[in-house]
């Protein structure tokens, strides 16, 4: 089983953990090793328990405070899976409204003016005309 040396409060201990579990020693000692630097810079020299007993109180303070933030976090996440899982319960309800519409589009159908129809015949008629000239005139 390792020991390792943590820093806590201008303190040194020794310290034995589980193999491979190293990092998460040094990483809770600093935490408690960065309260108990608080306390010292604040109040100054204490004895080594009261110290401790402090720099632990005040971790657990805030850990207090972080699960309560997480509660509410989680109800707000349950809260809106509730939402969600109501929403896709109603989507096919929706879905069959949305295929139960029918939008009726006008159609606008141009409608050529009779004269405009005349005109055009006219036209037609005295190109045939040119053309017969031309072809007769060639000839």
């Amino acid at each position: 089983m390792p020991e390792i040396k943590i820093s806590i409060g201008g303190r040194d201990f020794q310290v034995a953990c589980q193999e491979g579990e190293e990092h998460y020693l040094r990483a809770a000692a600093a935490l408690l090793g960065a309260e108990a630097d608080t306390l010292v810079k604040q109040i100054g020299r204490l004895p080594e328990a009261r110290m401790l007993l402090m720099a632990g109180l005040m971790l657990a303070d805030k850990t207090a405070g972080l699960d309560e933030r997480l509660k509410e976090a989680e109800q707000k996440i349950a809260a809106q899976e509730a939402k969600i899982a109501e929403l896709e319960a109603r989507r096919p309800e929706a879905e069959a409204e949305v295929r139960e519409v029918k939008v009726e589009v006008p159609v606008e159908v141009p409608v050529i003016p009779p004269q405009l129809t005349e005109t055009l015949a006219e036209i037609a008629a005295r190109a045939e005309g040119l053309a017969e000239r031309l072809e007769t005139a060639q000839s």
